[in-house]
């Protein structure tokens, strides 16, 4: 039995990641697949398309603000939980999956000059781009420094978050707060060769995929290079496959190609 821990799990992306890691389809074997679990964490209610997975029991829906107290209260339970009921070789996390993300909303869009920056845009953007996931691996992290077999933690980042693959300047607070994502998820994978040498940390850049969040851009986008999430979903699931537990960081993309930093 798998069982993995998807958070930011309303968006497109992450609905579709769990119905790939609980989906006969992709696992080939009904029976291995009804034996995985998800526990999936938003701050929204579960999307009705979840629902039957909710049913049967493989999937676990755990709504929180975000905030640490939430976070830590809900990974208390959660591993509570484990250890009661799975057997000791099964208590862990195979891989944790961080979707969050913005870029605009109904107040902002991303910049194409310097004279539109706005701070308090960049404040939510920074939040949910970079301080929530590492609200979360921060809480994680004791958890994680105890494990003796792989775990891949995977989260969604962008190639718009490189600095040395910058050649078009703009969207300053999306590039801004990607780029301080892969610099703290770079850090932690540094220290946890250290305290966590069985954890693996994925940075992940999904392409332009057909959600509300690339709604606005798609227009010049050819029609082979707007991605459906499910087709996202994966290249995510697989990327694992073509990492090494290295002590490293992976920077990622959807055909799994290393991202210059």
């Amino acid at each position: 039995m798998r069982t993995s821990l998807v958070i930011g799990a309303s968006s497109a992306i992450a609905q579709a990641v769990i119905a790939q890691l609980l989906n006969d389809k992709l696992n080939q074997n009904k029976a291995k697949a009804e034996h995985n679990k998800v526990i999936a964490v938003s701050r929204q209610a579960m999307p009705q398309s979840l629902a039957p997975f909710l049913a049967n029991g493989q999937l676990t829906w755990r709504q929180s603000d975000y905030q640490q107290a939430s976070i830590q209260a809900l990974l208390t339970e959660l591993f509570a939980t484990l250890s009661v009921t799975h057997s000791k070789d099964q208590r862990q996390l195979s891989e944790i999956i961080i979707c969050n993300g913005i870029l605009h909303s109904e107040d902002f869009m991303p910049e194409k000059k310097i004279e539109a920056f706005e701070p308090s845009a960049f404040d939510q953007v920074l939040s949910a781009n970079t301080l929530t996931p590492l609200r979360w691996l921060q809480a994680l992290m004791p958890y994680l420094e105890h494990y003796q077999a792989p775990c891949f933690v995977t989260v969604m980042s962008a190639r718009i978050g490189s600095i040395s693959d910058n050649q078009l300047g703009g969207w300053y607070s999306y590039r801004m707060s990607k780029a301080a994502l892969n610099m703290a998820v770079k850090c932690l994978a540094i220290e946890a060769s250290r305290r966590a040498k069985h954890v693996k940390f994925i940075l992940f850049h999904p392409g332009t995929t057909d959600t509300p969040l690339s709604k606005p851009f798609q227009r010049n986008v050819r029609k082979d290079k707007l991605f459906t999430p499910a087709f996202v979903a994966t290249q995510l699931l697989s990327a694992k496959h073509h990492v090494e537990l290295d002590g490293q960081a992976s920077y990622l993309d959807w055909q799994h190609k290393v991202i210059p930093w």
